[in-house]
């Protein structure tokens, strides 16, 4: 008789973003008038840029030409677009990295769930709360954190890392020390910032105790601020330390194109052992490439209209975040983030439970957004906003909101 993998059978309830769907779902059946504004799971609703659309469309032409047909992709990916990463990302910046460090995949959700498969079950693992759902679940899937307490909706052999506002919603470094650490800046889902020189503290600490930082920078195309760091690689000895994560769906809009990378440093080695080596072992058995024409499109992000375009899109964005907050603010809300990220994170109104804030915006406003609990102990209290909304329906929303 087959058995399944009884590791499933602790995740409590459906993925957050799925229940939430539901959720409208019924709601919009049973109140087929309302006009729903959906400010809640972090999806663009900007066009492709012109160059982005223009290098597809040219891909696609040579896909239909025998000459110039792609079939597999190689292993790591194209190295057109992992020369054009090395070099818009990390040369840039000062990083050394190298095209033989980054692995292209169809998506920083994906490989934020997959990294873990390359380390034992013994690891530890230590995360942000509030944090990123998938972090946690895939660690759940993979037998790696204990029992579940549903009273502290915590897991036994999970370290947590509480982000409040006594702490600007940053993380500090914990009492008990982990093998693996969950960081992600702009943070999602409360849109908080380190400092280089706060990233630096968490380099040393990884390095000095043995453990490995798993850095999803998947938002840094929104940073404002001069002294926010773009990649862990900017900091000393990251290499020896760190993978980072990243993705075009946020900074180009390819939500539904599907393209990023991770990279991993051929320094970062255990007991003498190449991580770099196995998820290339890893990435090559479970993983077939991303599209040669979605590649394609990749490149163009660093070209430079690419770039041009895709700042005003950022701008556009950042304009909502800037419209949501003081929005918020002016009708008194207690607001964060929104500054180098394009999520608000706001404190819910008399004493209101996460899921009752959910509620009432949803009923009262017909408005949907994120309620905080979703995303760890911590968040229950709070509520996510995104600014990845038009500007049309973002300034509606927030009139909405003001009027309740």
């Amino acid at each position: 008789m087959y058995k399944i993998n009884d590791n499933y059978l602790k995740l409590p309830g459906s993925y957050l973003f799925s229940g939430i769907a539901k959720k409208v779902r019924e709601f919009s059946e049973a109140n087929p008038e309302a006009s729903i504004i959906r400010l809640g799971i972090g999806d663009v609703t900007q066009p492709l840029a012109p160059a982005i659309i223009d290098s597809l469309h040219k891909a696609v032409d040579e896909m239909g030409a025998a000459e110039t047909f792609r079939g597999y992709a190689p292993d790591l990916g194209y190295e057109f677009l992992r020369s054009a990463i090395v070099k818009g990302d990390y040369a840039s910046r000062g990083a050394d990295i190298s095209i033989g460090e980054i692995f292209v995949s169809d998506g920083a959700k994906c490989d934020s769930g997959n990294i873990q498969e390359i380390f034992s079950l013994d690891n530890k693992i230590a995360v942000c709360d509030p944090v990123y759902p998938v972090y946690v679940d895939t660690n759940v899937m993979a037998g790696r954190t204990g029992t579940y307490d549903s009273i502290t909706e915590k897991w036994s052999n999970v370290i947590y890392m509480p982000c409040t506002a006594e702490n600007n919603f940053a993380p500090e470094i914990p009492e008990e020390t982990p093998d693996l650490i969950y960081l992600c800046f702009p943070n999602n889902p409360t849109g908080s910032t380190i400092t280089k020189d706060q990233l630096q503290e968490w380099v040393d600490y990884a390095n000095r105790v043995g453990a490995v930082i798993i850095y999803d920078a998947a938002y840094e195309a929104y940073i404002s601020e001069d002294n926010v760091p773009h990649t862990i690689y900017e900091c000393e000895g990251a290499r020896t330390c760190a993978i980072e994560l990243k993705s075009f769906s946020k900074n180009a809009g390819f939500t539904g194109v599907r393209l990023g990378y991770t990279v991993i440093p051929h320094d970062l080695k255990c007991d003498g052992v190449s991580l770099n080596s196995l998820w290339a072992r890893r990435h090559g058995t479970k993983y077939n490439g991303a599209p040669y024409i979605i590649q394609r499109a990749g490149e163009a992000v660093y070209s430079e209209a690419g770039k041009a375009q895709l700042k005003d899109q950022v701008a556009y964005y950042m304009n909502n975040a800037k419209v949501i907050s003081e929005g918020l603010k002016s009708a008194g809300y207690k607001v964060s983030g929104g500054v180098n990220a394009p999520y608000i994170w706001l404190k819910t109104p008399d004493k209101m439970t996460s899921w009752e804030f959910f509620d009432y915006l949803l009923e009262k406003a017909n408005v949907v957004g994120t309620p905080g609990s979703g995303f760890g102990p911590s968040g229950e209290g709070y509520f996510r906003l995104t600014a990845f909304g038009s500007y049309e329906n973002t300034l509606a929303a927030i009139e909405r909101i003001k009027a309740l």
